[in-house]
């Protein structure tokens, strides 16, 4: 080893040991309680452990880019999650740490483990249920069946029963703590109608970039053409029912209304590709990761009144597979970019917009930067891809800085969101599509695995 390499692998680890001892005090709680900083401790650790399931292919020289660093920085430093739960108030982070540690056990063969810490997360906040399919699906597949032939193909005499009754007590156990003191109360009705309000609507007041962003802006437009050409009653179209900006109800003019039914078909069916491929063509705890990022995009793209904050369900656990593939890195550079954009409306003052335009382009000149010198000699992104992702910065210049002081301001007020959701929305459905697409083109684990 030379002296620069030396010097080099010296530094990487004093960082590595001042994080530590960083990590060190805030467990031990010398920060004091209540100190903003506690709330990121879950993600510092569950990184660390995500990190060391990683194992890069390409040995990068200079320890500042080799993967574990790089997806480090990727986790820590998420923008969406900087900005979520610092400026916007949120409480995301140690939820999120719950979840990438929930990965790391699975990938360390700690199924129950891994189960124990995914249900406990699920009672904390029940949006973590999109992602709930690829958990039932892998355990089963992973656990409950111990072995596979060596084709890769199902040993149904190895299932084992006695492993069902494990993950069946840790789900009961969780949800009697969690939930017995409400049934004791007679409270359950309460606080079920509290945690699936489908009174709020079909979307959020700012509309999150999915497909029922790009359905209502069509339901807007066929409207508007309707009025231009009398096809349609003035007194029956509803005025700025979807683009008042308010949490409500709301019909569609033209196009048929969407019920919570409709999406929950629309989720389910979207996800039965991504399962049926996780059950009958499993690719490790690296396709139960894309399995499960699919399904926290199927719920983003198709669910009843998504937040724009629930892309962060896809992008985080993403990051750690765009350390080690260059076709999942690209896929990474595109929905972090676009998703991360869609965020920008939250934070709406005009003192913010300096700070999230200079946080976002840290983010993602760091991202493009270190992945690019993770795969040097293969391209990330196609160039269309690239001129897409370059079009939000007129995008942006346009609704954040142009807009405001326009006479449409005052008339159109919902003009900038509409144009945001709608631009980023495309996107994220590319994104969804083109990691669907190597989800099924991916090799299929083909070694059989061995007893427990």
């Amino acid at each position: 080893m030379t002296h620069k390499n030396q010097g080099q692998t010296s530094i990487y680890k004093k960082i590595m040991a001042s994080n530590t001892e960083l990590l060190k005090e805030r467990y031990l709680g010398i920060c004091g309680p209540g100190s903003g900083e506690d709330e990121q401790l879950c993600v510092l650790v569950s990184s660390y452990r995500c990190c060391s399931c990683v194992n890069g292919k390409r040995g990068a020289k200079d320890p500042l880019e080799s993967p574990p660093f790089v997806l480090s920085v990727l986790l820590l430093w998420n923008f969406g999650l900087l900005i979520v739960d610092h400026i916007h108030f949120q409480y995301n982070g140690f939820l999120f740490g719950l979840l990438l540690l929930s990965i790391a056990r699975l990938f360390q063969k700690r199924y129950s483990e891994g189960a124990f810490l995914f249900a406990v997360l699920l009672h904390f906040k029940h949006i973590f249920l999109y992602v709930a399919p690829a958990y039932g699906v892998y355990l089963l597949r992973s656990y409950c069946f111990a072995q596979n032939n060596p084709d890769g193909s199902l040993r149904w005499r190895s299932f084992s029963f006695l492993r069902v009754i494990v993950l069946g007590l840790i789900v009961c156990l969780v949800s009697a703590v969690s939930l017995g003191p409400f049934l004791v109360w007679g409270q359950l009705p309460q606080l079920f109608s509290r945690l699936f309000p489908f009174k709020r609507g079909l979307c959020h007041a700012y509309w999150a970039p999915n497909v029922w962003a790009v359905y209502n802006s069509l339901d807007k437009i066929l409207s508007i053409l309707g009025l231009k050409y009398q096809l349609l009653d003035p007194a029956k179209i509803p005025k700025a029912a979807m683009t008042g900006g308010l949490v409500q109800e709301f019909q569609h003019s033209v196009l048929p209304s969407v019920t919570p039914l409709a999406t929950l078909c629309c989720t389910a069916i979207s996800m039965v590709p991504s399962v049926f491929c996780l059950w009958f063509k499993p690719q490790g705890p690296r396709g139960f990761l894309r399995c499960l990022v699919l399904c926290a995009l199927s719920s983003f793209l198709f669910g009843w009144h998504v937040h724009e904050k629930a892309i962060l369900l896809a992008i985080l656990p993403l990051s750690l597979l765009s350390v080690e593939r260059s076709r999942d890195a690209g896929i990474y550079l595109i929905l972090s970019t676009t998703g991360h954009f869609s965020l920008f409306p939250l934070l709406f003052t005009t003192p913010e917009l300096p700070i999230k335009i200079l946080l976002m382009l840290l983010f993602s000149v760091y991202s493009f930067s270190s992945l690019k010198a993770l795969f040097r000699n293969e391209p990330l992104l196609h160039w269309l891809e690239a001129v897409y992702l370059i079009g939000l910065i007129p995008i942006g210049i346009v609704c954040e800085i142009v807009f405001p002081f326009t006479s449409w301001a005052q008339t159109l007020p919902f003009l900038p969101l509409l144009l945001t959701s709608l631009y980023c929305a495309s996107g994220v459905i590319y994104a969804w599509l083109k990691l669907y697409i190597s989800a099924f083109t991916g090799p299929s684990e083909g070694k059989p695995k061995k007893e427990e």
